[in-house]
């Protein structure tokens, strides 16, 4: 191919491009010089906007989070927002209101145990797995990936479940924020309201996912939703207890 102008070629790689943006290594080919307009647009494009289509992964995965994982699954991987990374920016977002609002989701609560020894440790513990909820979260990922293989063992591998998850954790982020503003301003009495919300939300996912059976979809998804939950609160608790056990000796 004959290339007259140097416009043609890309000012990344210097291979000939035509179009908007480069086919060897994807940069724009409209550059020029840095503004403050472009150092913002890139952030923006990276986290939210054009290049990474987070509102449109978030507009299906409540419109039809079926179509999306199956499509995702399928290869359209630029077409939404990365799983993992998803998951990642929910959760920032999450802690970033929490810590505004000043929210405790232990609220005045009190531990039922007559040791003082074993209440402070056991309060140090639920401290700590508050404090570190954004990591401990990704337990609550590999639960519910580990147990929709196993109810779910001949539809995808483990690897694509935990992908599912990582989706599914994150719209569960999502509720738990907006359950947050509404515990803190509304009525405090209303904990358990995200995880109510989640059970629908996720039933609803599922049986949009795989679109057949969606009676046994439905059953198989409330069991795998509480044990997976169940199973998170433990091992998260169970994590943070050796952490504070461990740093006390």
């Amino acid at each position: 191919m004959v290339v007259s102008e140097r416009s043609t070629y890309c000012h990344n790689c210097d291979t000939p491009a035509t179009g908007n943006y480069c086919s060897s290594c994807g940069q724009r080919t409209t550059i020029h010089k840095v503004t403050f307009r472009d150092t913002f647009q890139d952030f923006w494009d990276f986290i939210f906007s054009v290049n990474a289509p987070f509102f449109k992964t978030i507009k299906w995965l409540i419109i039809n989070p079926g179509k999306l994982l199956r499509e995702y699954l399928a290869g359209k991987r630029k077409s939404y927002y990365k799983p993992v990374a998803f998951f990642l920016v929910m959760t920032v977002v999450y802690l970033l209101f929490r810590s505004l609002i000043g929210y405790d989701p232990f609220g005045n609560t009190t531990l039922n145990v007559t040791d003082e020894t074993q209440r402070q440790l056991l309060t140090e513990a639920r401290n700590f797995m508050l404090l570190n909820i954004d990591k401990l979260l990704f337990v609550f990922v590999f639960t519910m990936g580990f147990f929709l293989k196993l109810f779910f063992y001949k539809k995808r591998s483990l690897a694509e479940f935990l992908a599912v998850s990582f989706y599914l954790i994150a719209v569960y982020t999502i509720i738990t924020t907006l359950n947050m503003f509404f515990i803190q301003y509304v009525d405090s009495q209303v904990q358990y309201l995200a995880i109510l919300v989640m059970l629908i939300y996720f039933c609803y996912a599922l049986i949009s996912f795989f679109q057949k059976q969606k009676i046994l979809v439905l059953l198989k998804a409330i069991i795998v939703y509480f044990i997976s939950f169940i199973s998170y609160g433990l091992l998260a608790f169970a994590i943070s207890f050796l952490f504070v056990y461990l740093k006390q000796l």
